[in-house]
């Protein structure tokens, strides 16, 4: 089997590319033509952590992948990153194990690139300004991919984290070409803007619904098994589009307190979410209805993003790529 690399997986992972094969395989989730259980998960808890698994079959890929992946938020700020994984993948034809991919990469860059899918069906064709909430790993995708979809005349980083959020804010006002500040905090960032990207792990609201003007989009993606990223008067007032609706309202760890807590405290009931995105991206469901409708994406990461990853990173390899490891032994 080929063993590779995060630089590896990095370099063979063409954003663009990304987010359209997103498209395709989330309209294959929504249409049935997936099988993809519910992430189920081992609870580390005196870490507050988690080791969780995460099958699927993209047949339209030709690709049968799982990810084994851990959450750890105690290494928020150290040289770890709070999720690390890995992914293997079989031959569909006879099971095989074919390869197994730095997982922390994948998980990183196609998080981002399924936000910006969002942005591309959901936000609004002016909406020029991201209020990107977190410094770490997931706000640099975000910024990236969202980039590669909306025209961005500014970006403000906001962070629990001042200084953090100053660099990161240097960082991409270099590589993006695009304005970047940081904030004093999330209202600063948030008001006014028409993008927002949460992706904290904060147990608090980080995104209030009087924070929001008229027409704003919001991309949510962490999750807390303590808390919610996304005030309940946000759910209740916007369009709410998940990656599929029974893993985003199964309990803790595949489901979204987001939505689970709204619900339990009537603001809304499971009928709210309007679509999901691969519904929206297959053109079964509408999008957005106003200019002044607010949007919520709130992802709570599924496995054909990760099968959609790896089978652009497994396309065409050739002699060279990665190392490959006889399982009987040996290596070359």
């Amino acid at each position: 089997m080929i063993v590779m690399s995060s630089r590896e997986v990095e370099e063979r992972l063409d954003l663009d590319r990304l987010i359209d094969a997103l498209a395709a395989a989330h309209a294959d989730l929504s249409a049935g033509r997936v099988s993809m259980p519910t992430r189920i998960a081992a609870m580390v808890g005196e870490r507050d952590g988690m080791l969780a698994a995460m099958p699927v079959y993209l047949p339209s890929a030709g690709v049968l992948t799982t990810k084994l992946v851990t959450l750890f938020p105690g290494n928020a700020g150290s040289p770890l990153p709070t999720h690390q994984a890995v992914i293997a993948a079989f031959d569909p034809a006879t099971g095989e194990p074919l390869a197994l991919l730095d997982g922390t990469a994948i998980t990183a860059i196609r998080t981002g690139a399924a936000s910006a899918l969002s942005v591309r069906l959901l936000a609004r064709p002016d909406a020029d300004t991201l209020a990107l909430l977190g410094s770490g790993v997931q706000a640099r995708s975000h910024a990236r991919a969202i980039a590669r979809v909306r025209p961005l005349a500014e970006i403000r980083v906001a962070s629990r984290n001042r200084g953090r959020a100053a660099a990161l804010a240097a960082e991409l006002t270099e590589e993006l070409g695009v304005p970047a500040r940081s904030c004093s905090g999330y209202e600063d960032a948030v008001r006014g803007a028409g993008l927002v990207a949460a992706t904290t792990h904060s147990p608090e609201p980080v995104v209030e619904r009087e924070w929001l003007a008229p027409g704003t989009h919001v991309t949510s993606v962490g999750v807390n098994p303590n808390g919610r990223e996304v005030a309940g008067e946000v759910v209740r007032d916007a369009l709410v589009v998940v990656e599929s609706r029974s893993a985003a309202l199964a309990p803790y760890p595949a489901g979204s307190n987001d939505l689970l807590w709204a619900i339990r405290d009537g603001l809304i009931d499971t009928g709210h979410v309007h679509a999901e995105l691969g519904e929206i991206a297959a053109g079964s469901a509408d999008g957005r209805s106003g200019d002044d409708q607010i949007t919520l994406y709130k992802s709570v990461g599924v496995a054909i993003q990760d099968a959609a990853a790896v089978s652009l990173v497994l396309g065409g390899l050739d002699a060279a790529s990665g190392t490959t490891v006889d399982l009987g032994g040996s290596e070359h």
